[in-house]
């Protein structure tokens, strides 16, 4: 079933379904990748949308989960989370053949500008989903990540194993070799930021890595870069500062607590900022994709 507004056309694909797991990984830092079957929310699931999930039939309260993969062949959808609370400890528990309530795709998504050939996509934490989902998305879409770059961070260990990159790029240290193999395989080239001493990664702030590399780009190539980030909210500014300094075109995908997550409570509201003035937007329906100079106006 739908949960249907005529005033927000998208939450008519906000669906309803017991998704049954298909199997679930856990990784250092108690980070743990989950994957079920959910067709009607695969079909639909775009780049920075994400789920709301029953974690357990003993707690009432969802948690909102960012979709990092979404098979529309094979209706299969796959989230990264890291447990923070009873929920997702419950839900880190969840096996093969358990069925999980799931709400969604929820939210505006990304939405690239084919202007801007060079996308610059940087996910902090559990904020890597929704870049990894947009990394995968422009692929399937025949888009070229050739001159594109991928910069992850994350102060635990990465929930995948690092492979040292075979695609080389300019501005970035020489020492910063390490990457995501699921990138580098569509050929996206990406690099991993820390700042706890991980073998193979920049040493600094995502961030830090993402304005060496804009700096190291010619001005005809400045030009043409777009950037789309994901992450905890230090970051997020941080990365707008970045786009303010190079007058370049940013989309933030927010993280907000959720109760509802379909509009109802606007419990996530966040003040969003236009030509009109300040307004307060739902991060659930009205984003979770928002531009960066109308949440920091001020950069």
């Amino acid at each position: 079933m739908t949960a249907s507004n005529t005033n927000n056309a998208h939450r008519n694909t906000i669906f309803v379904s017991d998704a049954q797991v298909i199997e679930q990984h856990s990784f250092s830092g108690d980070q743990h990748i989950l994957r079920v079957a959910a067709p009607e929310c695969a079909q639909y699931a775009v780049a920075g949308s994400f789920a709301h999930i029953r974690c357990d039939t003993d707690i009432p309260m969802r948690r909102p989960l960012s979709i990092m993969r979404a098979n529309k062949t094979t209706g299969e959808v796959d989230f990264l989370y890291k447990v923070v609370g009873t929920g997702l400890r419950a839900l880190s528990h969840a096996r093969p053949g358990d069925t999980l309530n799931i709400l969604g795709p929820i939210g505006n998504g990304f939405n690239p500008n084919k202007q801007h050939p060079r996308k610059l996509m940087i996910g902090g934490g559990v904020g890597m989903p929704p870049i990894v989902f947009l990394s995968e998305q422009l692929h399937q879409a025949g888009a070229s990540l050739e001159n594109s770059l991928v910069l992850l961070g994350s102060e635990v260990p990465f929930p995948f194993k690092q492979t040292t990159s075979a695609i080389a790029v300019q501005g970035i240290p020489d020492s910063t070799t390490d990457s995501m193999p699921e990138l580098e395989s569509i050929g996206a080239a990406s690099r991993l930021a820390s700042l706890q001493d991980y073998t193979g990664c920049y040493q600094g702030y995502v961030t830090d890595l993402a304005a060496e590399w804009l700096e190291a780009l010619p001005p005809e190539s400045l030009k043409e870069v777009e950037i789309f980030a994901c992450g905890p909210e230090p970051m997020l500014k941080a990365t707008a500062k970045v786009a303010a300094k190079f007058s370049l075109a940013c989309q933030l995908c927010l993280e907000e607590f959720m109760a509802c997550a379909v509009g109802g409570c606007a419990g996530c509201a966040v003040p969003v900022y236009s030509n009109e003035g300040m307004a307060m937007k739902r991060v659930c329906v009205d984003g979770p994709v928002f531009e960066a100079h109308a949440i920091y106006p001020e950069l």
